[in-house]
């Protein structure tokens, strides 16, 4: 049994250091604001989802044209047996001709608004996507900086370890202490080793993630993460809610479809109506014997008998149908808001009160109790169990301290993404991307 120990208190000590420096090794500090940029010019999801909405955008400009005018080009009464001979007879004519078709007024602008609301509800979900993306990052970001923190505290909690084995040995070696201490401060050690594996794939795979909302290679490093700061929300659950009503992009795409599907109802209404197609016909003639060869003209009006009217019916319904599916969406989406807003700013109000207990009172108060257990061991006071015990305590209340402020700071970010816009501020993230667009 002796000489594993001893070999585990050479190769502990040997493995640490290098696992435990990881987060300080990562490069300089990164900046938030400047990763979301990057993953917003970079991310392809975003740079297609813009080039649909071009495409919709142009799709609309083109649903209000009026259709290509038809030339027509004919002989009309010509002789079979003389097929080029235009002055036999004066019925033979050569014909030019043009035609429009005109739909019934106001199909053509029916048509354009109901694409315009295609192309403004697609706008709405590519603001959404974006929003994700930025939620994304700012989750791993802080991801990212807990288990930094985490890391740090392990590297921390191995020279206190270190520090208790040299106790232990001490008073061992004088004959007040038993050898038993040193193993049970070994086998701690060996469990940070095994935390600090863990943490370490965590924190690789969080890069990953990083990386891929960035579009960049997987092996970029991921540099170490400041610390944030909890300022409280000035702003209440109904003024959260009438921001979200005003800012979510979810809502604005669902309120646009409602509007396209109105629109589709006009235009199924206007399907029982004809559309006409208007044509101008100019005949030349040749003189023949008998008739002077005067050239004649021709004017007509063709329209589509809407006789299939079960067609119609089914077309207006199904715009019906469309208006209370987006209906009956938006009014779920408003709901799940409410819910989520309520629900995150109970959590934000949980993280922050914690995160104080835990600066102000329980680490400080751990810290103490740790250190009068170390005093105590020395002098025999205490035993060593008592010793681990006090360190453990302070090591999970630091963890706690940090996981409540990383996880306030992904509170926000969801509750950013939810309202659609910065609690503090009231600014979309996505303002400065929409400023060119209108509709």
């Amino acid at each position: 049994m002796k000489p594993r120990i001893v070999f585990l208190s050479l190769l502990v000590p040997c493995i640490l250091p290098a696992g435990f420096c990881r987060a300080a090794e990562t490069g300089p500090a990164e900046d938030l604001p400047a990763l979301v940029n990057m993953a917003l010019a970079n991310n392809p999801e975003v740079a297609a989802s813009s080039a649909h909405l071009r495409m919709l955008e142009y799709k609309a400009q083109q649903a209000g044209s009026l259709e290509d005018p038809m030339l027509m080009l004919k002989i009309q009464n010509g002789l079979i047996s003389e097929p080029l001979n235009f002055k036999r007879d004066p019925m033979t004519q050569k014909v030019v001709g043009i035609s429009q078709l005109l739909p019934w007024f106001g199909k053509r602008d029916l048509r354009s608004d109901v694409a315009r609301r295609d192309a403004e509800a697609s706008h709405w979900d590519r603001d959404e996507r974006i929003l994700d993306i930025i939620r994304g990052v700012k989750e791993t970001y802080y991801q990212i900086y807990f288990t930094d923190k985490s890391l740090d505290i392990l590297a921390k909690n191995t020279r206190i370890l270190d520090d208790f084995i040299t106790i232990a040995e001490n008073r061992y070696a004088v004959g007040q202490g038993v050898q038993q201490d040193i193993f049970k401060a070994q086998l701690e050690k060996s469990k940070l080793l095994d935390m600090r594996i863990t943490l370490e794939q965590q924190r690789r795979s969080l890069e990953i993630r990083m990386n891929s909302l960035l579009y960049r290679p997987a092996a970029t490093p991921i540099g170490a993460i400041p610390d944030p700061q909890i300022t409280p929300l000035a702003h209440s659950d109904t003024e959260l809610q009438e921001e979200a009503e005003h800012n979510r992009p979810i809502l604005k795409g669902l309120r646009a479809r409602i509007d396209k599907s109105l629109a589709a109802q006009a235009l199924a209404r206007k399907e029982f109506y004809p559309d006409f197609t208007v044509s101008f016909e100019y005949m030349q003639r040749e003189s023949t014997p008998g008739s002077n060869g005067a050239d004649m003209y021709g004017l007509g009006v063709t329209f589509n008998l809407p006789v299939q009217r079960e067609r119609r019916h089914a077309m207006v319904a199904e715009a019906n149908s469309e208006q209370a599916m987006s209906s009956a969406e938006l009014n779920d989406a408003r709901n799940a808001i409410r819910s989520t807003i309520a629900d995150l700013l109970s959590q934000l109000e949980r993280r922050r009160k914690l995160a104080e207990l835990y600066k102000g009172g329980i680490i400080p108060q751990a810290e103490q109790s740790l250190e009068s257990a170390v005093i105590a061991y020395r002098v025999g006071k205490v035993d060593f169990l008592a010793l681990l015990d006090s360190r453990v305590t302070l090591f999970n209340y630091e963890r706690d301290y940090y996981d409540s402020l990383a996880d306030y700071q992904i509170k926000l970010a969801q509750l950013e993404a939810t309202v659609g816009a910065d609690p503090a501020s009231g600014h979309s993230p996505v303002d400065h991307m929409n400023a060119s667009a209108s509709y």
